[in-house]
């Protein structure tokens, strides 16, 4: 009896460390009806209205300027007075982000939005950085024209061992002219689930 639990115990481990290490689901998930329901709700007032603000206020900046307010941000983050983070996380962009995020069913992990210097504008959570412009997924959209839609590679997120990936697109105002990008991170695990349910 105490061998039979033993074995049972193993075969629970082992299945349950197979689970956590399964193959990461295809990035081709990411299809065009999932992209034109980015597209849609990235299509609002408050975005437009965000970026190109930001696109005012940044126009004559350069790249030490850039730098700096970068700088800022990192430090931001290890410190109890977070002056550009409060600014950015506060704001109505922000907090429509968060809400999209939040309605999404797990399904958005990540959701921010860049200018056209790459710098965020706003965010459903804190980044690592302030600037992306010197990351693919700014230079594989914004860079690229206003059509541009760059899917990275899944990564697996070993907190929740959920495959993700990253749906870049830019941001086009009403007249198809390139104002910035958005990258929105996607749980490819829980997308395939659905994609399975549906069948």
């Amino acid at each position: 009896m105490v061998r039979l639990l033993h074995m049972l115990c193993a075969a629970f481990i082992l299945s349950g460390s197979i689970a956590a290490h399964a193959a990461a689901p295809s990035k081709s998930l990411i299809d065009a009806k999932v992209i034109d329901e980015v597209k849609r709700w990235l299509n609002v007032p408050v975005m437009y209205i965000a970026v190109d603000a930001q696109n005012e206020r940044y126009a004559g900046i350069g790249s030490s300027e850039i730098n700096s307010l970068d700088a800022q941000w990192r430090k931001e983050r290890e410190a109890q007075v977070q002056p550009l983070i409060a600014s950015t996380l506060n704001n109505p962009l922000s907090t429509y982000l968060t809400q999209v995020q939040a309605a999404s069913g797990g399904l958005f992990s990540e959701i921010f939005v860049m200018d056209a210097k790459g710098l965020n504008v706003g965010q459903s959570s804190i980044t690592s950085d302030f600037w992306q412009g010197d990351e693919a997924k700014f230079q594989k959209t914004y860079d690229v024209g206003p059509d541009a839609i760059f899917i990275d590679d899944p990564e697996e997120h070993e907190g929740t061992h959920t495959w993700r990936a990253q749906l870049n697109l830019t941001l086009v105002d009403q007249s198809g002219r390139s104002i910035g990008a958005a990258t929105v991170e996607i749980n490819l695990t829980e997308l395939a689930r659905r994609a399975a349910s549906n069948k």
